[in-house]
């Protein structure tokens, strides 16, 4: 949170009599902040001998999550460049909710400092609202947090739903609630037609009630008649108990359970289901994966007479209970009288306003589903083996993998031909709620179960290799560099990067994907075996990586470029903010790399501190002083020898391209694109590819359009040569200036821009820079970034201006018009260095275009 505490700035909280206490007062549960203190109190304390506004919505956000039930602790509040700003971190578990506890923090602490009454009630209830509307439900959450526990990463993968995905690209698993994407179609229909189910099984052998599909009261009517009293009746469709109404003993009855089973029919010609009424308690029997995981006895919501409460008030007593919330929040559901209740106690004799004897029970639904305030006792250990095998053996015939039975009988610790007995319906995607916390008995893992069942290898965490990889310049470069090399070996490949994401070769999604939604997007994709991901300080700063851990984490450089952007004014901060990607990398005991360049100083102080995983530096000096200690520990350099680019390792030397054949290098022209391929080699080498693997991925990528588009892109049209490339800061262009060097020969002329989001001396050095390399400078202007039009282009007009060449410096908004611009100004023999965004269309016009010789200029 980037929070403005305005004129609060020069009130700390000392200067706010009383603060503290009416804030423990407010949220006692706030005393158990330690802060800096570090003890109990401390935060309290900080309060009371002074601190700023920002710190005190820091510590609140925190406790307001942990009253609706988040557990959560780490926070930090620090100050920026401006006087009142501060960016206030606070860890969330579900992101809608952290964020309204923010912005409900900010209101309790302007109220607190204002003097005014803080409620706190409606506070909370909109909380847990957000949090209802987003968190995940109990079984779903079980699912999540097993895999978790297993270091397997989960995604929720549409808003507002359950549906999630555990693992990465070609390893992923799916499911919604407790449907996975292994269930059977198949069997999910059987479930879901009661008839169709009691078929199956009873055709099988296996003990179901006797019953008939009706469609017309008539037919429900005779066939109670024929089946004999008592009946139950249901929807033909259906789940969670909804319109099942039990122990049917007169045609009154049964008219009320026919009309409640229509009334919850899916549509107008669905059946009601008449069928016997077996006598015993309901089981809920949850097989995953072929086994029995879990065995629950669920008796309907009911109360207890003491000889002085009202049913009424027994449930309103009832409800109390803390484990009793609405819907799925938490263990037990609370208890609503509706028309149910009402017939039920009829049945029995009694209404709301009876008072029962000590220890009579009065039942207020018909079912015991928890959904409906039922209970539920675990009897798991108790299972019969004969029961066992016969549940285990109705999720193989119905064909579901989580699988919930219900089976009435008086026991599971005989088997169900001994006694009175019968499954009643299955169930796809059953609750978990009542296995995980009966109201009675031991808690199941049963989320634990669908994990082992989704996951079988218990070494496997379900993640693919990630190769996360920034810098100030060459990201993209790298990038697609690294991924076709690895391509070349073999493997599918998901890529992120400025322009484009790709899958296998090909675009998906078009844009600026060098943050979180590439990673997003290509881990989400079933086919992807290896993940590259170019990551910008951009995506960082705003969303973070996406991720939560890289196989390799490479680093290029760290130069000066959109500084004075999100409080990032210096180039170690810029660093630290990069070197987030190598902290990130696994660590070396794990099998992690950072890949880092240690001809950059920055990278070698900041990087090499916070790299996690085994390094491999790459250099364009094979006599670095710096790293004679780490080859002399066995450590990896990638660096170019002799005109090779080889691997280093103790007194070993490794060939693996030489320099000149290597396409982008433009055979030694383009020093940067040769740290480049050093840099996807070292990457390529932390994933164990074969060295014959990474020179065929070197020799086989090309500076062009299609495999590099924007960067570097060379070719001649008509005499002119034309190199296209995305360099759009003072480090590029100095980068490119050997490049544009080795490859002009006559005139150099430029067309170029800058985002207007860079610093006024930055967008100055760029003109000044492009001065100094070319002999005309077309300035455009597409991007201003809040700037008025057209002062972008005016300062890096001003800077080559300043810079005191004497070619020429023009601005011309329009992109396509400076382009054009600059292929009349060419001639046969020049060279046109183009620094745009529409690389297909700049190029589509080049290769069709004719130009003039220099002799006809000379005649001019």
């Amino acid at each position: 949170m980037r929070l403005d505490i305005q004129e609060l700035e020069s009130r700390p909280s000392d200067q706010v009599p009383g603060i503290a206490e009416r804030l423990e007062t407010l949220i006692p549960t706030i005393h158990d902040h330690r802060c800096s203190v570090g003890e109990a109190g401390g935060f309290l304390q900080r309060v009371r001998n002074g601190t700023y506004a920002g710190h005190m919505v820091e510590h609140l956000a925190i406790e307001l999550q942990n009253l609706v039930g988040f557990s959560v602790g780490y926070g930090k509040t620090v100050d920026s460049y401006d006087p009142g700003i501060y960016n206030v971190v606070y860890r969330y578990r579900d992101e809608a909710t952290g964020i309204a506890a923010g912005e409900a923090a900010v209101d309790i602490v302007k109220k607190l400092y204002d003097g005014e009454d803080v409620d706190l009630s409606p506070v909370i209830d909109r909380l847990k609202e957000v949090r209802d509307a987003n968190a995940l439900g109990p079984s779903t959450g079980s699912i999540v947090n097993a895999a978790k526990a297993r270091n397997i990463p989960a995604y929720n993968l549409t808003e507002g739903t359950s549906y999630t995905q555990l693992g990465h690209g070609v390893k992923q698993r799916r499911f919604q609630a407790t449907v996975t994407d292994g269930s059977g179609i198949i069997g999910h229909s059987i479930a879901d037609d009661k008839e169709w189910t009691k078929q199956i099984l009873g055709d099988a052998g296996i003990p179901v009630p006797r019953g008939q599909t009706c469609y017309s009261w008539e037919e429900a009517e005779a066939a109670a008649d024929w089946i004999g009293w008592p009946v139950v009746t249901k929807p033909l469709s259906g789940n969670h108990g909804r319109g099942v109404t039990t122990g049917i003993e007169t045609k009154e009855d049964l008219r009320s359970g026919y009309d409640a089973a229509v009334a919850r029919a899916r549509d107008d010609y669905a059946g009601v289901i008449v069928e016997s009424y077996i006598t015993g308690e309901d089981h809920r029997m949850l097989v995953i994966g072929g086994k029995l995981i879990a065995a629950a006895r669920r008796r309907p919501a009911h109360v207890e007479g003491d000889g002085k409460r009202t049913i009424q008030q027994l449930i309103d007593d009832e409800n109390k209970d803390p484990r009793r919330g609405v819907g799925h929040e938490n263990l037990l559901t609370q208890i609503k009288v509706d028309e149910q209740t009402h017939r039920m106690l009829e049945q029995a004799g009694l209404s709301l306003d009876t008072v029962m004897p000590e220890g009579d029970i009065a039942f207020l639904k018909s079912t015991a589903n928890i959904s409906t305030g039922g209970t539920a006792t675990d009897l798991t250990d108790e299972v019969h083996p004969e029961v066992r095998f016969t549940m285990e053996r109705v999720a193989r015939i119905v064909g579901l993998d989580v699988i919930g039975i219900d089976l009435l009988c008086k026991t599971v610790s005989v088997p169900l031909d001994e006694q009175s007995a019968g499954i009643v319906e299955v169930n796809a995607g059953p609750g978990f709620r009542m296995h995980m916390s009966p109201t009675h008995g031991k808690p199941r893992d049963v989320g634990d179960a669908v994990v082992n069942m989704l996951f079988p290898d218990p070494t496997d965490d379900g993640r693919i290799p990630i190769t996360a990889i920034t810098g100030t310049n060459g990201k993209t470069t790298t990038t697609r560099l690294t991924t076709h090399i690895l391509r070349q070996a073999g493997n599918s490949v998901g890529m992120g990067c400025t322009g484009t994401v790709e899958i296998d070769n090909n675009v998906i999604l078009r844009g600026d994907y060098s943050g979180p939604a590439a990673a997003q997007a290509v881990l989400r994709e079933p086919t992807v075996e290896h993940a590259v991901l170019e990551v910008a300080r951009g995506g960082i700063m705003r969303r973070g990586l996406g991720f939560d851990e890289a196989n390799v984490g490479v680093l290029l450089n760290i130069a000066s470029d959109h500084l004075g952007e999100r409080d990032i004014h210096t180039l170690e901060e810029l660093a630290r903010c990069k070197t987030v990607v190598v902290d990130a990398v696994k660590r070396k005991d794990e099998g992690g790399y950072c890949v880092l360049n240690a001809d950059d100083p920055l990278v070698m102080e900041h990087g090499t501190y916070w790299a996690r995983g085994e390094i491999i530096y790459f250099t364009m000096d094979p006599e670095n002083p710096a790293l004679a200690s780490h080859l002399s520990e066995l450590g990896m350099v990638v660096t170019v020898k002799n005109g090779w680019i080889v691997l280093l390792r103790g007194k070993v030397t490794v060939e693996i391209a030489e320099v000149n054949d290597v396409p982008i290098t433009f055979e030694g022209h383009a020093p940067f694109n040769v740290q480049n391929a050093m840099a996807a080699t070292a990457a390529a080498l932390a994933h164990g590819l074969e060295i014959d693997d990474i020179r065929a991925g070197l020799l086989t990528f090309h500076p062009t359009p299609a495999q590099m588009p924007g960067r570097t892109n060379y070719f001649e049209a008509d005499g002119v040569k034309c190199l296209i490339d995305y360099g759009h800061n003072v480090p590029a262009l100095v980068a490119l200036e050997p490049l544009v060097t080795g490859l002009g020969t006559q005139r150099k002329i430029a067309v170029s821009t800058a985002p207007g989001n860079r610093r006024d001396e930055d967008l100055r050095g760029l003109g000044a820079q492009l001065a100094k390399m070319c002999d005309a400078v077309f300035v455009y202007e597409t991007d201003s970034r809040g700037r008025s039009e057209g002062e972008v282009a005016q300062l890096i007009s001003d800077g080559a201006k300043d810079a005191g060449s004497a070619g020429r410096v023009e601005i011309i908004m329009s992109e396509a018009d400076a382009v054009e611009r600059a292929m009349e100004e060419a001639r046969q023999g020049d060279f046109l260095l183009l620094l745009v965004d529409d690389i297909e269309g700049t190029t589509a016009r080049l290769k069709g275009r004719s130009f003039p010789e220099q002799a006809s200029l000379a005649r001019t």
